[in-house]
């Protein structure tokens, strides 16, 4: 135990929380946090397993009559408390109003004193925003426009910072406005690398294709089973950057799926291409180039990313250089705060097109175009691509994933275990992620877990950005010393430094599963969770070639599915691209 989590233990300890809190406290709190803490009991709420009336208990038993309830300090922890239940639910910022509600309902006698502590601890920022106003008001008439008047919202400040940051870094993209290349040599070159590779396109492809070489922002849209079709887009898109020497990068959310994307290329390139290609990098590698050179840069799976990391990436794109955003709308939005695809298309500053393959959807594309349009009915799979697998209970459901793991998917299909990733649609419970972990743990690796809960072989998942590594990447722990050594799914190995950056990797939440891409998916919805058409939609495609589910819900899944279409998240990224 390191002396700051001891320091914290002993504060923890004198205000009656657990000390088990320390560790992850210190996480939260950064340097100091000991001192902190003393100082300021209410930031115990920077737990997200901690309520408001375990955090007022702890001040009072530490503070005594110190602990009052229009205490500055309380106010502003219960305020940020507030803004970071709502990013979590991916909401980049809070209405005044609304937030001033929410907070008086935790107890806050003046909820708008609340605000104003928050913003001067530095633990909110203000954001305004103008009414989009009358766009019918004739100036012909002699009147004078009524001013609109402006928009107060809140927002953590890294939340709201970043997706400032993004828009302003968009719309620098947007204002370069010059073509890679005009459009008669745009649709020429397209046709050309097509003849050069033996495929054919869309007319819909060739059309978007166009767009990416004019465009310098565009939303580029495809659904689910055209990762041929994208792949053809990609070479050809290659081609464009190449011919107009500007360069190519290609970047995926996670390490695994840019495995998939260039084992997509190589599927549609042909054999005796002499070319250095263009490979698909995770966006963690891609940022650690920056700048970026590239006058063409592309990320797939861009629903799954969120505003901080598309500011990030649009933040190291050269001026002048098209950004293509490659994206399946119908996915669940980013477990991040934003919904950036959605915004940007929305916004119509940008330009939006569509890839668009021509081939018969496979079973599990069939399957998830069904569920797309609100329905899950049984799809004929010839080659076991989709297998539904319905249970009695949460206890049933478990063994039943365990069985397809371990045994059912490496026999049947010839998928090895470790190329099977299990989909929860919860984190506890006996068939949660936290569960299913430890099952899968006892069959493909027993141990006792002497590093920190690990050892070597496990299947583990990634939390946070390293040297290689980005959240979401999974692999195999591989050796454990003064780092970790983590195998990820395309084959490198990475050093971890930060053991907190890990957790058990054979099943993870839907959340984390979101931007990954595996050969076979186990996705299992347990007894009375929430489901939704976009969570199930998101599951499904984040399979290959096979995927088991795991239906323990009693209806409840087809209900979800039918009657629960996408939620909707308050941000501001639509505002600042159309306010310039």
């Amino acid at each position: 135990m390191s002396e700051a989590v001891e320091q914290l233990s002993t504060v923890l300890e004198g205000m009656g929380a657990p000390s088990a809190l320390a560790p992850r406290l210190a996480a939260a709190l950064g340097p100091g946090a000991a001192a902190r803490l003393d100082a300021n009991p209410w930031l115990l709420l920077r737990l997200p397993q901690v309520t408001v009336e375990q955090a007022d208990f702890c001040a009072r038993r530490h503070l005594g009559e110190g602990a009052r309830p229009d205490d500055p300090r309380r106010l502003a922890e219960f305020t940020a408390h507030v803004l970071r239940m709502s990013a979590a639910r991916g909401h980049t910022a809070v209405e005044e109003r609304r937030l001033a509600t929410v907070v008086g309902k935790l107890g806050v006698a003046d909820p708008a004193a609340a605000l104003e502590a928050a913003v001067a601890d530095g633990a909110a920022v203000v954001l305004e925003s103008l009414d989009e106003g009358d766009d019918d008001f004739d100036f012909t008439e002699g009147g004078v426009p009524e001013l609109p008047d402006p928009e107060r919202f809140y927002a953590l400040p890294d939340v709201g910072r970043a997706e400032q940051r993004l828009g302003g870094q968009l719309l620098r993209l947007i204002g370069g406005n010059d073509p890679i290349m005009d459009s008669a040599t745009a649709a020429e070159t397209v046709d050309a690398t097509a003849e050069a590779h033996g495929f054919t396109l869309s007319e819909q492809t060739r059309e978007a294709l166009v767009t990416v070489a004019l465009r310098p922002v565009t939303v580029l849209r495809h659904g689910p089973g055209e990762a041929d079709e994208v792949a053809r887009a990609l070479v050809c898109m290659e081609a464009i950057a190449t011919d107009s020497q500007v360069g190519m990068a290609l970047a995926a959310p996670t390490a695994q799926t840019a495995a998939a994307v260039n084992a997509d290329l190589a599927r549609v390139r042909t054999p005796d291409d002499d070319a250095s290609p263009v490979a698909a990098l995770s966006l963690a590698r891609l940022l650690e180039q920056a700048p970026l050179k590239a006058g063409l840069v592309v990320l797939c799976e861009a629903m799954s990313v969120g505003t901080a990391r598309a500011a990030e990436l649009a933040s190291v794109c050269a001026d002048g250089a098209h950004l293509v955003l490659l994206a399946d709308p119908d996915q669940a939005p980013s477990a991040a705060p934003g919904q950036v695809v959605l915004d940007v298309a929305a916004s119509r500053v940008a330009h939006t097109a569509r890839v668009a393959g021509t081939g018969r959807p496979g079973p599990i594309a069939e399957l998830a175009a069904a569920v797309a349009g609100g329905g899950v009915p049984e799809v004929s799979a010839p080659e076991r691509e989709v297998v539904r697998v319905p249970a009695a209970s949460a206890e049933e459901a478990a063994h039943r994933v365990v069985q397809l793991v371990t045994d059912s998917i490496p026999r049947a299909l010839g998928i090895d275990a470790a190329h099977v990733q299990v989909v929860a649609a919860r984190e506890d419970g006996p068939a949660g992620a936290r569960a299913l972990n430890a099952a899968c743990k006892e069959r493909l690796n027993p141990g006792p877990g002497a590093h920190g809960g690990f050892d070597p072989g496990d299947r583990v998942v990634l939390t946070a950005q390293g040297p290689g590594y980005g959240p979401g990447d999974t692999g195999h722990l591989r050796e454990v010393g003064g780092k970790a050594v983590v195998e990820l799914d395309d084959g490198r190995r990475v050093e971890v430094a930060d053991p907190s950056a890990l957790r058990p990797g054979w099943a993870v939440a839907v959340a984390a599963a979101h931007g990954g891409r595996w050969p076979a998916v186990v996705a299992v919805f347990p007894p009375q969770v929430p489901v939704s058409r976009p969570q199930v939609y998101t599951v499904l495609t984040r399979a290959v070639r096979h995927v088991s589910l795991v239906d323990a819900t009693g209806g409840a899944l087809e209900t979800g599915v039918r009657e629960n279409p996408a939620r909707e998240r308050t941000t501001r990224l639509v505002r600042i691209l159309r306010e310039g």
